[in-house]
Order: C-alpha cells, then sequence, then structure tokens
C-alpha cells in the first residue's frame, strides 16, 4: 500500500470515528425508543433486548394529552415554520439587496445599528418583546413569530446574503440596466439565480432554528392545542401522571428529527455552496 493510500485510509477511520462519536446521542435515541422505560437506564446495550414498535403507535396517540396529539403537534408546526421561513428570506433578500446595491441617506449608520442587533443575546430583549407583544393582544398566537420575519428582524441572514452579494459584480446590474429591467427585474432575474446558494442557506438555517425553537414557543405559546414539537415533547413529560414513559418520548424524539434530516440531506449542497463560497467564482 502506497504511503498516499495509508494517509488516504487513517484520515477516513479518523473521520469515521469522530462522525460515530458525534452521532452518538442520535444513535442512541433511536434504539432508544425501541426499547421499554426500565431497559433505558437500566441496560447499556444499545440494542433492545426486545423490540417494541407499539412506542411509536403509543406515543403518537397518548403521549401528549387525550385531546391534543401529536398530529395536532407537527401540524402546527408546519403551520408557524413554512409562513417564517417564507418571510425570512424574502425579508432579509430585500434587506440585503437595499444594502448592498443602493445608497441612500444614513446608509453606513443605519448598517452599523443593523449589525449591532447581532450582539444583543435573546435573553436581554425577550422581556420587552414580551411587554409589547402583550400590550398589543399577540400573546398565545404566531404572530410575535411571523410579523418580526416580515420585516427582516434576522440580521445574520441580512449579512450573509449581503457578503454574498458584494462577490457578484456590480457590471451585471448596469448590463440589466442598459436592456431595460429595472431594480425588481434584476434582483428577480439576475441576482436570485446567483444567490440561490446563499438564500437556500438562509432558508434552510431558519427551518432548523424555528423547528427546534423551544425558549420562545414557550413564553409566547399558552394553549396546548397551539403547541408545536418542541412543546408537546416537553408536555409529554409535563402531563405523565405516574412514571414518565421515556421510551415514548424517545419514539417521538425520533419522529420530530426525521424532517431536519431529510431537509438536510436534500439542500446540503446549496448549504455548503452558501457557506463555502461567495458571489461567482473566477
Amino acid at each position: 500500500m502506497k504511503r498516499e493510500q495509508k494517509q488516504n485510509l487513517w484520515r477516513h477511520i479518523i473521520l469515521i470515528s469522530v462522525g460515530f462519536f458525534l452521532l452518538y446521542p442520535v444513535i442512541f435515541m433511536v434504539f432508544a425508543s425501541f426499547k421499554n422505560s426500565n431497559e433505558i437506564f437500566a441496560s447499556s446495550n444499545l440494542l433492545p433486548e426486545k423490540w417494541l414498535f407499539e412506542n411509536y403507535t403509543n406515543g403518537w396517540s397518548s403521549g401528549a394529552t387525550g385531546t391534543v396529539t401529536f398530529t395536532n403537534f407537527f401540524i402546527n408546526t408546519f403551520v408557524l415554520v413554512i409562513p417564517v421561513v417564507a418571510a425570512t428570506v424574502i425579508s432579509c433578500t430585500l434587506a440585503a439587496y437595499g444594502f448592498g446595491r443602493f445608497d441612500f441617506p444614513f446608509k453606513k449608520i443605519l448598517f452599523l445599528v443593523l449589525m449591532a442587533t447581532l450582539m444583543l443575546p435573546n435573553t436581554v430583549i425577550i422581556i420587552p418583546r414580551f411587554m409589547l407583544f402583550k400590550k398589543i393582544g399577540w400573546l398565545d398566537s404566531y404572530l410575535p413569530f411571523f410579523v418580526p420575519a416580515l420585516f427582516a428582524a434576522y440580521p445574520f441572514f441580512i449579512f450573509m446574503i449581503i457578503q454574498f452579494l458584494r462577490g457578484v459584480p456590480s457590471e451585471l446590474d448596469e448590463s440589466a440596466k442598459m436592456d431595460g429591467c429595472n431594480s425588481f427585474q434584476i434582483l428577480i432575474h439576475i441576482l436570485l439565480p446567483i444567490l440561490k446558494p446563499a438564500v437556500f442557506s438562509a432558508g434552510l438555517f431558519q427551518f432548523l432554528w424555528t423547528w427546534n425553537d423551544f425558549y420562545n414557543q414557550f413564553i409566547f405559546i399558552n394553549t396546548p392545542a397551539k403547541f408545536t414539537l418542541s412543546l408537546g415533547l416537553r408536555l409529554s413529560i409535563d402531563a405523565s401522571t405516574e412514571a414518565v414513559k421515556w421510551n415514548e418520548v424517545m419514539a417521538m424524539s425520533v419522529c420530530s428529527v426525521i424532517p431536519l434530516f431529510v431537509l438536510f440531506f436534500c439542500a446540503q449542497r446549496y448549504f455548503v455552496d452558501g457557506i463555502a463560497t461567495s458571489g461567482l467564482k473566477g
């Protein structure tokens, strides 16, 4: 075996080992979803002694409460996540286009303020947001998530798209103007196809963050019928009158992460391109 082949072999062994170490919690969760609750904590074996497929059916129908099942939680999650992602992608793309391609008064100051908001942790602004949404009657609804997304309240995505846009030559805009395109047509027909990796990355990030969000949803949503998956999993623990049925909780946790895995593997090409590149190559 050549030296280069040995190096590649060891490189693959190290990567596989590290990958298994990182994925072990997920692997454990999948196998634990087929065990009974006692076996999860009493046995160190990864594989279950007896495969209990009914954990999924029981957890789906009775893991939370008698009136609200995980069907409701899945529907609520998609009702919340999809509009938030769509609104975020559209609004942040428009905001990034404005900052990246136009000159207007106080542009540098406004961009500086926008970037400064990245330094604010969510725990600092959660109380003012709660008081504001309470005054205008938005609590226990999805409006605290929809409205900020409509107004580009996510500066990280704006900054990411701007950085990608800066790698696109402005000569493309000038050529399109000479052909009779207005600013909106330039964005739709010229820039958006080039910005596709950055836009897909922003949408993927927002989908993951909103899907997994527990803190904000726990504060702004109070009715179990409106709970999302993250709140439903917590409710399935709190609602237990006896010992917590961890096998059913694990089963529902597996179901909750399946859409994330499917989305990531389907869109990983755009995700990698959006992170690794900026604008045009060459």
